[in-house]
């Protein structure tokens, strides 16, 4: 009879949890070890949130995943933001993760890819067709009066530098883990085209939909809370989060490579705004140009108001922000 009380109290405490799942664009992967740490560090539970997540193949995934209601956030670009407001779907972004750009395009110095023209008549590879691999390298196309037309796209799956390094492609579209990753296994001399040179907006968002932002509020707070916990830890503890990635993240084996890509991923979630207004502060002046580019290039033909589907109510209060 002793042994089951502390069982029942357990139970009692676990149903006073809201549930909130998580959309993912990826698989479990190093670069999101904040989110997949729960069991050992608590952070979401410690904010009253049951934390669950739903893998994909890229952010349009993750936006198809949260509409039809496997998920109640999804972690998404930019570009697959845009795509789906411009289809009417009525969505609203809360919360800024990585305000810097971390797409790029990449070729082995052999190809002689230097700038976006170079592109012209290439196979380039992207994770997925829903992914923010195809959205930016659209962007990286405009810059050369360049479209999907001109070139061959290849998914090549996540972080899959093989397709490059075999050459069954000329170019391949990742972020910056994944050509920290490729280089590790092998990729030697590359061009690297930083998207971040031609578009320096966001690379991804907690994304809600409109109803669950109205209905919400509280619930949603709560969780954005407790992601800034988990951000701020992987911040100041990056060699734990390395070590609890060999645990949790299906790309985990290498402590090294793992701190090498939380590194990058901490660098990527703070900016000069975040400095003034604390994690997941948007730059709502850069977005409305990005909602334009992404109009001028044909990816969407809708005029998007920035104002009207990014919002910044349910962000914890600042507080600044501290890497390691």
């Amino acid at each position: 009879m002793t042994l089951a009380a502390p069982t029942l109290s357990w139970a009692q405490t676990a149903s006073k949890l809201d549930k909130v799942v998580v959309a993912g664009w990826s698989k479990p992967i190093t670069e999101i070890t904040n989110l997949l740490v729960e069991e050992d560090k608590g952070f979401f539970k410690a904010r009253g949130i049951e934390l669950g997540y739903v893998p994909g193949a890229g952010g349009g995934d993750a936006l198809r995943n949260l509409l039809s209601g496997q998920a109640d956030v999804a972690f998404t670009d930019p570009g697959s933001f845009f795509t789906a407001l411009d289809k009417g779907e009525k969505l609203r972004a809360i919360y800024d993760i990585y305000p810097q750009n971390v797409f790029n395009v990449v070729s082995l110095k052999s190809q002689n890819i230097l700038k976006p023209a170079d592109l012209k008549g290439k196979r380039i590879g992207v994770y997925s067709l829903s992914s923010g691999t195809r959205q930016n390298l659209q962007v990286l196309l405009h810059q050369a009066g360049l479209t999907e037309a001109d070139v061959t796209v290849v998914v090549t799956g996540l972080l899959n530098f093989a397709p490059l390094m075999q050459g069954q492609v000329d170019a391949t579209a990742a972020t910056d883990t994944g050509l920290l990753v490729g280089r590790q296994k092998g990729l030697g001399g590359v061009n690297v085209m930083e998207i971040k040179n031609h578009l320096n907006i966001s690379s991804d968002f907690f994304v809600v939909r409109e109803d669950t932002y109205q209905q919400k509020k509280e619930v949603l707070k709560r969780f954005l809370r407790a992601y800034q916990d988990s951000a701020q830890w992987m911040m100041q503890s990056p060699e734990e989060a390395a070590k609890l990635a060999v645990k949790h993240a299906i790309d985990g084996q290498n402590v090294s490579i793992n701190l090498d890509i939380i590194r990058l991923r901490n660098e990527a979630s703070v900016s000069a705004t975040t400095d003034q207004r604390g994690l997941g502060a948007f730059d709502m002046v850069s977005l409305q140009k990005g909602a334009k580019a992404y109009k001028a290039f044909g990816v969407i033909q809708r005029d998007i108001k920035i104002n009207d589907v990014v919002s910044q109510d349910l962000l914890p209060p600042v507080t600044k922000p501290s890497k390691k």
